[in-house]
């Protein structure tokens, strides 16, 4: 027992001895004691108990704000176009802030089914006595059945505005009393005209979702845009000739 009790001291005598020459690393919360940064010091260094070679192995350099250099260098690639991160950014306009040239326009509003003619004058005389006749016409995606004098509610029609005269080429109907044309889909060298005369909201249209037993409801409403057309003048079609009709003439009888 006595050789063990000896020899257990030795043992912790020795390591004893090793351990101040050759000093273990410490615990970094006993050891280590961080320096508060501030922006004037923005490279902060670890201050320990072992001298600078310590502190050389656990140097943090942290950075608090970015330079000016930095921003502008930020600004010159969005300027280029792509994003720090290399991602490409999208320089779509949207479509009701795009601005259309006039082959655009013309090309659009003939595939509605309508052209721009230009704005009403005021020597214009486009306002005609009623003719019988009528004609079924295309606007969009729905169909109308006028006749000379009438007025119509579309969806809302771009690039026209208050007073302006157009031409309706989807035409896929012409009617008299005497005859009647029907187009394959539409009739060559037909011709509605016709005055926008305002644009305006439809009624309001409520939405209403519900599940029940779920606490949900949703109350939503619609107004439809639309816009009033004035039809004018129906071309394509020989139009009746009227005839006069007389009154005949009371004859006084004698009592």
């Amino acid at each position: 027992m006595a050789h063990r009790r000896c020899l257990h001291a030795l043992t912790r005598h020795a390591t004893a001895l090793v351990s101040l020459k050759t000093p273990t690393n410490p615990p970094l919360s006993a050891a280590i004691s961080f320096k508060t940064a501030t922006p004037t010091q923005p490279n902060t260094c670890i201050s320990s108990k072992f001298g600078p070679t310590w502190c050389a192995h656990w140097s943090v350099s942290r950075r608090f704000s970015s330079s000016k250099s930095d921003d502008d260098e930020d600004d010159g690639d969005d300027e280029n176009g792509e994003s720090s991160d290399g991602e490409e950014i999208d320089d779509t306009v949207p479509d009701f802030e795009r601005e259309y040239s006039l082959e655009e326009k013309e090309a659009e509003a003939a595939e509605i089914g309508y052209k721009v003619v230009g704005p009403l004058q005021q020597s214009d005389r486009v306002f005609k006595p009623y003719e019988p006749v009528f004609a079924v016409v295309q606007v969009g995606s729905h169909q109308f059945k006028v006749s000379n004098r009438d007025s119509i509610f579309t969806e809302r029609l771009k690039f026209c505005e208050v007073n302006d005269k157009l031409i309706l080429n989807k035409v896929l109907i012409l009617g008299s009393s005497s005859q009647t044309i029907v187009g394959r889909p539409i009739v060559p060298d037909a011709a509605v005209h016709a005055v926008v005369e305002e644009h305006a909201l439809d009624a309001k249209v409520i939405i209403f979702k519900k599940k029940r037993r779920k606490n949900y409801r949703r109350t939503k409403g619609h107004r439809q845009e639309l816009t009033k057309l004035r039809i004018t003048d129906i071309q394509g079609i020989e139009k009746p000739e009227k005839v006069a009709t007389t009154k005949p003439e009371k004859v006084a009888v004698a009592a």
